[in-house]
């Protein structure tokens, strides 16, 4: 390919992304995702981990009743954030070898299933932990540099909006359910423990670039089915220190906002509350069309969740559009798309984004 064939194509696609923004097609000229399995796409289809759902009944909901990863019966909150947004319909999976460059310009995930802040969380399952998920943002700066040149990837970096959902396996998978990090710390100092990770990530994201970021708070994990299960079964995890871990972390991290917003020169960092909403939706059930919020949609919903749903695939419910939770772990589509609709009117909109 010739210089000026290159040149000429950088320029053209700057063109397109100028005028889209201009015009007011889309508030931002990409949306980019870090997390685990409530924001993977099908990352975790790429690597030998058993922390997968590129199978049936995961997507049956999806375009084409298609499993692409994503842990959920259809599309996932930040799917229907871009979609409102303007971007896009979808957000794909970086590692996904059907996408490429001219996909992951305009939004793009590098999450991870099973994943989470601590590293001997996302070694559990052996999948791809969050600094690694930074490493793969780095490269992806560089394609976009040699896609849009090196003027238009800086203010693709610097206008985009980020979107971090991760934590929740800390605690789930891993604290209060493993040994280890519970004989090393107490709540309180692995609370802090993880707010440190948060916070250097979040100014390693900054570095590179990022200047509008959304991180989401965990939800009320004492009520995951699987949590209850458990608990139902051992003891263990204390569904009540669940949600009081849950609690205080969030806490914390609306503290590090606060702190890194003074400290980082143009940044807009917003906290995102998913534990009020999501609670709110289990108690008032009714409101929101639903039926169920003690199991999940597939298998007998007490604790299958990735290949376990697979197996049980023969049990799983008729309408998961009844079911707050789709499999012991994960909320429905019907429920992310809720979410994306709160998200856009309590958290989005600082960004000074209109419906």
């Amino acid at each position: 390919m010739s210089t000026q064939y290159s040149l000429l194509v950088c320029v053209l696609n700057i063109l397109v992304f100028s005028v889209l923004v201009v015009t007011g097609t889309k508030k931002f000229p990409a949306f980019i995702v870090f997390g685990d399995s409530t924001v993977d796409a099908g990352n975790n289809n790429q690597i030998p981990t058993l922390a997968k759902s590129n199978f049936l009944p995961y997507g049956q909901d999806f375009e084409g009743g298609k499993p692409t990863g994503r842990f959920c019966n259809g599309r996932l909150a930040t799917d229907f954030l871009a979609e409102m947004l303007g971007i896009k319909h979808s957000i794909p999976a970086y590692l996904d070898p059907a996408f490429g460059i001219e996909d992951f310009a305009t939004g793009v995930t590098f999450a991870s299933a099973a994943t989470g802040y601590d590293v001997a969380t996302s070694n559990l399952l052996a999948v791809i932990p969050l600094s690694e998920e930074l490493e793969y943002f780095k490269e992806y700066l560089q394609k976009l540099s040699s896609f849009l040149g090196k003027d238009g990837a800086a203010e693709t970096a610097r206008e985009s909006l980020y979107f971090i959902s991760v934590g929740t396996n800390d605690f789930i998978l891993n604290y209060f359910t493993v040994p280890g990090r519970s004989s090393h710390f107490t709540v309180d100092e692995y609370e802090n423990f993880l707010l440190g990770i948060a916070r250097n990530f979040l100014i390693d994201l900054y570095s590179l670039g990022a200047r509008k970021i959304v991180l989401t708070g965990l939800p009320p994990t004492g009520y995951l089915p699987v949590a209850k299960t458990l608990n139902h079964v051992s003891g263990i995890p204390n569904l009540e220190e669940l949600n009081e871990a849950s609690k205080d972390l969030n806490v914390k991290l609306q503290d590090l906002i606060a702190s890194l917003s003074k400290d980082l020169k143009g940044i807009k960092l917003v906290y995102a509350d998913i534990y009020n909403p999501t609670l709110h939706i289990i108690h008032n059930p009714n409101l929101y069309g639903f039926e169920n919020t003690e199991e999940g949609c597939c298998g007998t919903g007490t604790f299958e969740f990735g290949i376990l749903c697979k197996a049980a695939d023969a049990l799983s419910c008729p309408d998961p559009s009844k079911y707050v939770f789709w499999d012991s772990v994960h909320p429905s589509e019907k429920v992310y798309n809720i979410m994306a609709n709160v998200l856009m009117d309590t958290t989005i909109s600082q960004f000074q984004v209109n419906r």
